[in-house]
């Protein structure tokens, strides 16, 4: 008998009873946190064992044959490294990049020269520039730089570390290029029934871009608040207002119009940009510092910066991919802090042309009608997307067979085909899903269709590749001096474990799906 058996999803395995049955199916949930949380295990471990755990239930309990479970546990895992971990290296390895080029040092140097007043400089650096780290690199990332950077300028650590996190709420959802919301759509399209996640993630991305301005607008204000108290806030409000709302509108319209993959990077860049804006011509009429500092002149320089965490390598999400050779007392030329802003123009630019078949006025109406969208070969994103099944804008990939007639054929640039234990061949040979819903979930029994999409060239990771290419390749041309492969290679040692327990998450989300 083979192991590769049908599965009928049921949803009362325990007893007869959805309340004991839910209780067991949180055991990997139980297993992780008291892992993770009581014995401090490493986090891979953890997750590992929360995997194995979910791996047992669903072939013991709730009766998944073992080719069933151990195809969802690699599928999973698969997801985790494509494209969610190539997504995150990428994302930290452009962010790396401009470490190791001098312009992130550039960066922070000219954002603590704007002002001197505390309250403004935890906007730009906690907010603004945090919401910015948050949608480049995510993951812990924005609120150890930002933290590090505020405690350099003068702020208590502690200080600085709780006004990251705080300002860390509003842009959050859309981080480390939209990782948060890809994944949710990714998740959710094999549910809804739809075979390709973009139409999902896009309506989840205008959904949760709708809810959030609100919160956008109003951390600003809160942040303030709890650092210097109501009053002091009143007193900068015309700096708090132009921070958030040009925030909320940014992230509202790109992430209804655009999609979620770089709905942090404008807004972080539209909200820096109004606020150095708003104080070329305003000014607070007192300088807020804390009250162990003495007040300066709003021209003067917030002091040395100090050195905090031990070195440079902290400014990094994990550890550095190179260190500081700049002195952070230097003062950088117009066209020098241009130039480092600049980077993040390079890799907006790219993700847009990489994404321009999603813009609306391309996408067709409805979304993915031949006759009104953007063609091929003008159409990048359609071009990356050759060869997905029942995509009519191109439908025939460059390498490969025809998806219609040979699905599971390797093929490029885009394959979708069904993981091996999940699937079955009919007797017409077409690949079909073995696992169903079930009512009162659905309607009536229906497979449970979640293909693995390989998008060679469509993925945001790789578009984030490209862009830190093009970079590079402007970096050298004037006249920085970064190994290229030198960084990536550091990076790639960076995030090996993390990579490592993110796929292991996924093998768990997968089998409890």
């Amino acid at each position: 008998m083979s192991v590769f058996l049908v599965f009928h999803q049921t949803y009362q395995p325990v007893l007869g009873s959805i309340l004991l049955s839910a209780l067991v199916a949180g055991l990997p949930l139980y297993v992780l946190f008291v892992l993770l949380a009581i014995l401090r295990l490493p986090a891979w471990i953890c997750a590992l064992a929360a995997m194995l755990t979910a791996f047992v239930l669903g072939w013991i309990v709730w009766g998944m044959p073992f080719g069933v479970t151990l195809g969802s546990a690699t599928e999973g895992m698969a997801f985790g490294l494509w494209p969610i971990s190539w997504i995150v290296l990428n994302a930290v390895f452009f962010h790396n990049l401009t470490v190791a080029s001098g312009d992130f040092d550039v960066i922070k140097r000219s954002l603590a020269r704007l002002t001197t007043d505390r309250r403004i400089q935890a906007l730009l650096v906690a907010f603004s520039f945090g919401a910015l780290i948050e949608g480049i690199a995510g993951f812990g990332a924005p609120v150890a730089i930002s933290a590090s950077i505020l405690a350099s300028l003068g702020f208590e650590p502690v200080t600085a570390a709780v006004l990251a996190l705080l300002a860390n709420t509003a842009p959050v959802a859309f981080g480390s290029i939209g990782i948060p919301v890809v994944t949710l759509g990714r998740l959710v399209a094999p549910v809804l029934g739809q075979s390709d996640p973009t139409s999902t993630t896009l309506a989840l991305s205008a959904m949760v871009g709708r809810q959030l301005p609100l919160f956008s607008i109003l951390i600003p204000a809160y942040l303030i608040v709890v650092m210097a108290g109501w009053k002091r806030m009143t007193e900068i409000l015309p700096a708090v207002l132009v921070t958030g709302v040009s925030f909320a509108i940014v992230q509202f319209l790109v992430s209804n119009f655009v999609g979620a993959e770089l709905t942090d990077i404008i807004a972080a860049l539209v909200s820096m940009a109004c606020l150095a804006a708003l104080l070329r011509f305003w000014r607070p009429r007192q300088v807020w510092q804390f009250a162990h500092e003495s007040a300066t002149a709003e021209a003067a320089p917030a002091g040395t910066p100090r050195r905090v965490m031990g070195s440079s390598e902290s400014d990094l999400p994990g550890r550095a991919a190179a260190a500081s050779t700049t002195p952070v007392a230097a003062v950088d030329s117009t066209a020098r802090i241009v130039r480092a802003f600049s980077m993040y123009i390079i890799l907006v630019l790219v993700i847009l042309i990489g994404q321009m078949g999603n813009l609306p006025w391309w996408a067709g109406h409805p979304v993915g009608d031949v006759k009104t969208s953007l063609a091929a070969p003008v159409n990048i994103t359609a071009d990356f997307k050759c060869g997905n099944v029942g995509f009519k804008l191109c439908p025939e990939p460059w390498i490969g067979p025809d998806p219609a007639t040979n699905r599971q054929a390797f093929k490029f640039p885009y394959w979708s085909f069904y993981w091996p234990g999940t699937s079955e061949t009919n007797a017409k040979g077409q690949p079909v899903s073995v696992v169903f819903n079930e009512p009162p979930i659905v309607k009536k029994e229906a497979a449970y269709n979640n293909p693995f999409n390989w998008d060679f060239l469509a993925a945001a990771g790789t578009l984030v590749l490209m862009a830190g290419i093009v970079a590079f390749l402007v970096m050298t041309l004037l006249g920085s001096r970064v190994n290229f492969f030198a960084v990536y290679g550091r990076t790639l040692r960076q995030l090996g474990l993390p990579i490592v327990t993110i796929s292991f998450i996924l093998g768990i989300a997968y089998l409890m799906t």
